[in-house]
């Protein structure tokens, strides 16, 4: 399960991020706590969420076109200095008890703007930080676990800060979190990236992209489904204060179990793909954690229990991890090696672009519906949208088949 630790750079790189991501679980559980309790409105909850991400939605394919270019050792530690410099600027303001909602929203859309560089970035960097190419599903699936790793300790320790000693001390804790990193990347002794000759051409590069990947079919289909589920299926975590809060009468601490079952059926599922030998089931694997997903918010919707309910969190953790991360795995090994960047950034414009449009629409439908009804149809849709899948996957299979750019992708291998 941890071979790809045996890669210098990435052990640097992994026990770097171990640290910083429980951080950002910090800000984040934080940050959607202190706005649902200071407002009181499920919309503005969703309006936080969507604008830490939407920049990826828009900056995705240009974040793959320049990183693809330039030195992304150089350019990871960039974007984890000004991300310190958003965490520290949020932790100033909570600390001074300054809870302006605007400043709130803003340094949310700041965030977001660096996460679409720097997802690309960390991403695409795990091609040059694994000395053994045939350990990369392997590094793909180490840091699936970590990041979900922290989605149990983060929020459990979040809940814990949040109730005795207030939402300064998780901001605070996040800007100490990017030290760790920081010093792991300076250690990284990675062989200098040529730069680019040709002028960076945007439109250029995201036609040759875009046509890229329309090509390689079974990506295509795998990024619509993907872009599917972010749209309207994964959205539903950001209803979760609204659970904890109003539908079982919790506090900070119940919300934050809510997020840690989430994390830990995603462990559960990074684990099992930290450990498979082959990456060629990647399509069955998608299948059958879309179903899990969908089935398990259905029932989430309408319990009464919390046990349940939690029971519930685990399974969708399960689902939502292993079909993002078969995703992501297929599209990191499949790619030819002059696309990976651009087939990347399409893979976090599908994921994390969609998501915060998600979370806006589901924060004004579950106004109209109630929540329950929302998360219960966000359940449908997902199921649906696996059948769509595999009907169309048997039904063009010759066709795709047929025009699917294996020559493309081989010459550039």
């Amino acid at each position: 399960m941890f071979k790809a630790l045996q890669s210098k750079n990435f052990k640097l790189f992994f026990y770097g991020q171990s640290v910083s991501v429980i951080g950002t679980w910090l800000q984040k559980t934080a940050v959607s706590w202190m706005v649902y309790s200071v407002t009181g409105s499920v919309f503005l909850l969703g309006l936080a969420t969507f604008l830490s991400m939407i920049p990826s939605l828009f900056l995705a394919p240009l974040a793959g076109s320049i990183i693809g270019r330039y030195d992304k050792h150089k350019t990871m530690i960039l974007l984890q200095s000004l991300a310190m410099l958003q965490a520290g600027a949020l932790a100033l303001m909570i600390y001074l008890k300054i809870y302006n909602i605007n400043f709130i929203l803003a340094l949310s859309l700041f965030q977001g703007i660096i996460n679409a560089f720097d997802m690309t970035c960390r991403q695409t960097m795990m091609i040059d930080i694994v000395d053994n190419k045939e350990d990369l599903p392997n590094a793909v699936a180490l840091n699936s676990t970590l990041n979900n790793f922290a989605r149990i300790a983060g929020p459990a320790l979040a809940g814990i800060i949040l109730h005795h000693y207030g939402e300064d001390i998780c901001f605070i804790g996040n800007f100490l979190s990017y030290i760790p990193v920081l010093i792991s990347l300076l250690m990284m002794k990675i062989t200098p990236h040529i730069k680019a000759v040709d002028k960076f051409k945007m439109l250029e590069d995201f036609i040759e992209g875009f046509d890229y990947v329309k090509k390689e079919a079974e990506m295509a289909k795998m990024l619509l489904m993907l872009m599917c589920s972010s749209l309207f299926v994964i959205s539903f975590n950001t209803l979760m204060p609204v659970f904890a809060k109003d539908i079982f009468s919790g506090n900070a601490q119940t919300f934050s179990w809510f997020e840690s079952a989430a994390g830990i059926g995603s462990i559960l599922s990074a684990i099992y793909l930290a450990n498979l030998k082959k990456t060629d089931n990647m399509s069955k694997i998608m299948i059958a954690a879309s179903l899990l997903l969908g089935f398990s918010i259905i029932i989430l919707a309408y319990s009464n229990n919390l046990t349940i309910a939690l029971i519930c969190m685990a399974l969708s953790g399960v689902g939502m991890m292993a079909q993002t991360s078969s995703i992501n795995i297929y599209i990191q090994t499949q790619s030819a090696v002059n696309m990976r960047s651009r087939s990347i950034s399409y893979y976090l414009m599908a994921y994390q672009g969609m998501i915060p449009v998600g979370s806006l629409i589901i924060g004004y439908v579950s106004h109209i519906i109630g929540t329950r009804n929302t998360v219960a149809i966000q359940g449908i849709i997902c199921i649906i949208s696996v059948i769509v899948y595999v009907y169309y996957k048997k039904y063009k299979s010759t066709d795709e088949l047929e025009t699917c750019a294996v020559p493309y992708r081989n010459s550039n291998s």
